[in-house]
């Protein structure tokens, strides 16, 4: 008997290290983790994960989906979700996700300094909850054939009846246009801004359809003669050497909106820490690299998009050729913008804007 008790207890002794060992080695483990939800699909956006690793050990696991998608899954997993960042393109998600309750107010010194306060959430005393890492404008191309720049070169002007039956647009609900339309009621008011997306819908030259790329090409070619694109789609083409592309932008003119008044829409693709996180330090982490200077490199150089941090300088030459590289963007908080986003639906379901 004595002898049977003498065998067991070190092997006792020995699952129990080795269940120490193992719980002290998954929580090393999940330290160096970072689960991310992605709504970008831009492959330079690759280099920008890796180089995170690289300079941090911190391994990344990553979900692609749409900004929707993402919004759906967060709420279906609720506090089991594994997410840990979540990276959406479009300030009308942002707020959704925000106001949904999904993401969590986060603290940073770092953040706070570098991204400007009208591309980020209204802080709390908690914290911020969302911050966006990257610009791109909603801008007005014409066909130089059909359209004067003179007569496009405000957002109004595209409800004026001096340009019935030629504009394009892909759907009003689209966040992109989504945001655009909710600043819009920031700078004319609720009711202006929905005689003006009558207007709008009064003048389609054919019912909303496609991406900002459609609405590029069918303004080329002639179908419309003047639509609305995010600035990153038009620089792809700008930067292609195919004849056709060549073909399209000697076709049409670029307009940056409201240069005398209130400036151009800019929106955010931006980040947040998931409500449920379980890496908070290593999900802050991610966001601080995200404003560094190697990052927001990334995305001008790599997807065509404007740094937020204003002490990194643009060398992409599509983005300079744009308006000289400088153009008067508005000043309203992103977050206003975003919060706009119900009511701008019930608009578009009102004046038939599909």
């Amino acid at each position: 008997m004595f002898k049977l008790t003498f065998q067991k207890r070190p092997f006792l002794i020995s699952l129990t290290s080795l269940a120490l060992l193992a719980s002290v080695g998954a929580a090393c483990a999940q330290e160096q983790v970072l689960n991310l939800y992605s709504a970008r699909h831009y492959q330079t956006d690759e280099a920008l994960y890796g180089n995170f690793t690289k300079s941090t050990g911190i391994k990344i696991n990553r979900v692609d989906a749409d900004d929707a998608g993402i919004l759906a899954r967060l709420k279906a997993e609720g506090s089991a979700s594994p997410a840990d960042v979540i990276l959406l393109v479009d300030a009308a998600r942002l707020g959704k996700g925000d106001s949904e309750g999904l993401f969590k107010p986060i603290k940073s010194t770092l953040l706070e300094s570098a991204i400007p306060s009208t591309l980020r959430a209204k802080p709390s005393s908690e914290g911020t909850t969302w911050f966006g890492f990257s610009t791109r404008a909603r801008v007005v191309v014409y066909n130089k054939l059909k359209v004067k720049k003179e007569d496009v070169d405000t957002y109004e002007e595209l409800a004026d009846p001096k340009n019935k039956g030629l504009l394009c647009t892909r759907s009003g609900s689209h966040p992109y246009n989504l945001s655009l339309f909710g600043a819009m009621t920031e700078h004319l008011g609720e009711v202006r801004t929905e005689a003006w997306l009558k207007g709008l819908v009064t003048n389609m030259a054919r019912p909303p359809k496609g991406g900002d790329t459609d609405q590029i090409k069918a303004v080329a070619s002639g179908e419309c003669g003047v639509g609305l694109t995010n600035t990153y789609y038009l620089a792809r083409i700008m930067r292609s050497s195919a004849p056709e592309d060549k073909q399209i932008m000697d076709s049409i003119g670029v307009v940056f909106p409201n240069q005398q008044s209130w400036g151009t829409h800019v929106n955010v693709a931006g980040a947040a820490v998931a409500r449920n996180a379980k890496n908070v330090t290593n999900a802050v982490k991610f966001m601080e690299y995200l404003a560094s200077a190697e990052a927001q490199n990334y995305f001008a150089n790599g997807n065509n998009e404007w740094p937020v941090v204003a002490s990194v300088k643009v060398s992409n030459p599509a983005l300079q050729a744009m308006a000289g590289g400088n153009f008067r963007s508005e000043t309203i908080p992103i977050s206003a913008v975003a919060s706009n986003q119900t009511k701008v639906q019930q608009m578009l379901d009102r004046v038939g804007y599909k």
